[in-house]
């Protein structure tokens, strides 16, 4: 059994228990932990993502990780219980059962569970103006940066993931050479507001954000009214068609595949002259998306690559 840090006394904290454990010994593992934890044993199970990263699977040739957690008030009972704990998993390792890992003990508070995920959302500059701050962040603005103050909640779109990168990368190019001045934007997949914000911010009159997913277009909503921009930024449950007049700039971080799907849709929300920026393209489909952009009558032009993700500029003829 691994060293434990002295629990103490305090109400808020949990002695974790956690083994790695074989698929097939999973059921045995949790039993075990169970004895010791009134609220029973969580598994969390390997996993790939697949789908272009929009869905998991599990992945039973790696192992699983089974976890509980005991209350630390009182810290001798709670070692009592972890070692009574590791004696079993002793028991069930003798009966030559498939690899059972060592049990591991940690102290975790509570405070640490509302807000160790926060620890994982620093200040992020991307480019050379769009800087991407975090509410519970500070940061010190330097001459000419454009802050986005972001809260994602449960909203895809924090900055972290390289499509949105390269979306904010692509942003800041198209307003460099004068296309987002005075535009009016549609942001497809809307996320956490993050695109229509930066556009409005980098020069747009105005911007629509449309998504399928309720909590987006209340994330979106709730970030437009942090920046301060919420009479330019809306947000609308639902997908393309947008039902609007034509867009000067059209935004979209979604999926290889799913801009296959899309790309006469997107064509036709913009008007002819209009640019279309798309992220969310594995570079092994990046020839796909282009062959369907060109098909409705889509040029695709500037590109941004990151690690194994590209976005396109297109422009509609």
């Amino acid at each position: 059994m691994s060293e434990a840090a002295e629990p103490g006394s305090s109400a808020g904290a949990w002695l974790e228990l956690s083994v790695e454990a074989d698929v097939e010994a999973v059921e045995a593992v949790s039993e075990v932990l169970g004895r010791f934890a009134d609220g029973g044993a969580s598994i969390e199970p390997a996993f790939e993502l697949v789908d272009e990263g929009l869905r998991a699977r599990v992945d039973s040739s790696r192992p699983a990780v089974v976890r509980a957690y005991l209350p630390a008030r009182d810290a001798a009972a709670a070692q009592r219980a972890a070692a009574g704990a590791a004696e079993a998993l002793g028991h069930l390792q003798a009966f030559d059962l498939r690899p059972i890992g060592e049990l591991r003990t940690r102290i975790v508070h509570e405070a640490d569970w509302a807000d160790a995920w926060k620890r994982h959302f620093p200040v992020l500059r991307v480019g050379r103006r769009v800087v991407i701050r975090p509410t519970w962040r500070r940061h010190r603005r330097q001459p000419g940066d454009v802050v986005l103050a972001l809260d994602p909640g449960m909203a895809f779109g924090t900055g972290l993931h390289p499509t949105t990168r390269l979306c904010l990368a692509a942003l800041e190019g198209i307003a460099d050479a004068g296309t987002l001045a005075g535009a009016r934007v549609l942001d497809v997949g809307c996320g956490s507001g993050i695109l229509a914000i930066a556009a409005v911010r980098l020069g747009a009159a105005s911007a629509l954000g449309v998504d399928t997913d309720p909590i987006a277009i209340e994330s979106t909503a709730a970030n437009a009214r942090r920046n301060r921009v919420a009479r330019r930024v809306q947000a609308r449950h639902g997908s393309l068609p947008s039902g609007r007049p034509g867009f000067d700039v059209v935004l979209a971080n979604l999926i290889a595949s799913v801009l296959v799907d899309l790309a006469e849709l997107l064509h036709d929300e913009l008007l002819v002259g209009g640019t279309l920026v798309a992220s969310g393209i594995f570079v092994d489909r990046e020839r796909e998306v282009r062959a369907a952009f060109a098909a409705v009558g889509l040029d695709v032009g500037r590109r941004w690559a990151g690690g194994d993700w590209v976005a396109l500029e297109a422009v509609r003829r």
